[in-house]
């Protein structure tokens, strides 16, 4: 066990032997971080929270009350193997929150980068792959397997479908259910949900020029209102590639999807 002298750790707290507590990290009353643990300087463990497993936490974390951070996942498949949890730096997560570690069936790890915001009651399954600035709204849930791009946004009390992929600055409006995979820049809403225009407010979005937010545009017209099947807008990406860095976005986008795309 490694413990930083500059841990504030509850005395009702339980700290197994194995876990590495880092500079300036504060653990609230009644928690317990398993051995195997790594927690990073200046991250905060609000009161009630269990973290375990081979879990990494990053530097300056929040994470709030009775959360349970690398436990066991939901899949039937799991035998106890190693797998793991990997969180990068200030993420800011709600109350109650569950994030569950990977499956030697998937890649082996759930994985989320850096300043993401995951409100209350939000859970992310096994195998879960979020990059960094997304946010989560309350009671909303990720399975297995999602890959959820840098800038994305999900609505509260959404449900996002196991093996669904998320694109850079989507949007997914409250109380939607997702089963096919979301372009870039695509707001989405409804049960199932449907596309309804580009998400003109992403952080992604408005950090493109003029020239690119046209182009955005305009793929959205070729993807959803002229009857234009996924391959030739495929085949049309590749000639604007060189040209436009945005489209990098869509390529990767398209090399991973295995779903179909929201209709």
């Amino acid at each position: 066990m490694s413990i930083s002298p500059f841990a504030r750790i509850a005395a009702n707290s339980l700290v197994e032997a194995g876990a590495v507590i880092g500079a300036n990290v504060t653990i609230g009353p009644f928690c317990v971080i398993s051995a195997g643990v790594v927690i990073g300087e200046g991250t905060i463990i609000g009161s009630h929270s269990v973290i375990t497993g081979l879990t990494t936490l990053g530097c300056d974390n929040n994470f709030g009350s009775y959360s349970s951070i690398g436990e066991v996942n939901q899949d039937l498949k799991y035998a106890g193997e190693p797998t793991t949890l990997v969180i990068g730096d200030r993420n800011h997560f709600g109350h109650h929150a569950t994030v569950h570690r990977g499956t030697i069936q998937g890649s082996g790890v759930t994985l989320m980068g850096n300043d993401n915001r995951i409100s209350n009651g939000v859970h992310i399954g096994h195998d879960c792959v979020v990059g960094d600035h997304t946010q989560i709204g309350d009671n909303s849930g990720l399975a297995g397997h999602v890959e959820l791009d840098d800038d994305a946004q999900i609505g509260y009390m959404c449900a996002i479908h196991q093996f669904c992929m998320l694109g850079n600055g989507v949007k997914i409006l409250d109380q939607s259910g997702v089963v096919q995979d979301v372009p870039p820049f695509v707001m989405a809403g409804g049960n199932h949900a449907q596309p309804l225009g580009v998400n003109v407010e992403s952080r992604a979005f408005l950090a493109l020029n003029q020239e690119q937010q046209d182009l955005v545009h305009t793929l959205y017209e070729r993807f959803y209102h002229q009857a234009l099947s996924i391959d030739e807008v495929k085949r049309s990406l590749k000639v604007m590639e060189s040209d436009f860095p945005v489209i990098g976005f869509f390529d990767r986008f398209f090399a991973r999807s295995a779903r179909g795309i929201v209709r």
